[in-house]
């Protein structure tokens, strides 16, 4: 098994539990080891009163993206830190694609870089995470 295939059975695994994605209409896939895509359109009950998302939100769709591309090695991952930096409203019809990407991975520490994009592929926010590792088996 190579480690893409690894990759999507952790998320297989995690997803099956993730009642907060699938309540939101989250979708996830995985292209490689230490990536991944997570979907998300935005629904009349994700925004204020100007139709614009509320924020944490935006951070729940790139923190899943995260999740999910810390989580690719078949060893327990969580957030030690996060930020996220909003560039442009969210506005409700719009759909959302989360890209995470590995910029480093240690042997307990990882950096993660997320790009939030809407339909029309402009960046509406940029997520940092710092992950930690357990040292437990997530299979």
């Amino acid at each position: 098994m190579d480690s893409t295939d690894t990759a999507r059975r952790c998320a297989d695994a995690m997803y099956a539990k993730d009642a907060a994605s699938k309540a939101l209409g989250i979708r996830v896939e995985i292209p490689a080891a230490g990536e991944a895509v997570a979907y998300m359109a935005i629904r009349d009950d994700m925004v204020n009163g100007f139709d614009v998302c509320h924020g944490g939100l935006l951070f729940t769709l790139a923190d899943t993206a995260f999740a999910f591309a810390c989580n690719a090695y078949d060893n327990l991952t969580f957030a030690a830190a996060a930020n996220i930096e909003f560039i442009r409203p969210v506005l409700l019809g719009d759909e959302l694609r989360a890209l995470a990407r590995e910029d480093y991975r240690g042997s307990k520490r990882g950096l993660y870089t997320v790009e939030l994009r809407n339909q029309r592929d402009e960046v509406v926010a940029l997520f940092h995470g710092r992950s930690a590792s357990r040292g437990e088996r997530l299979l």
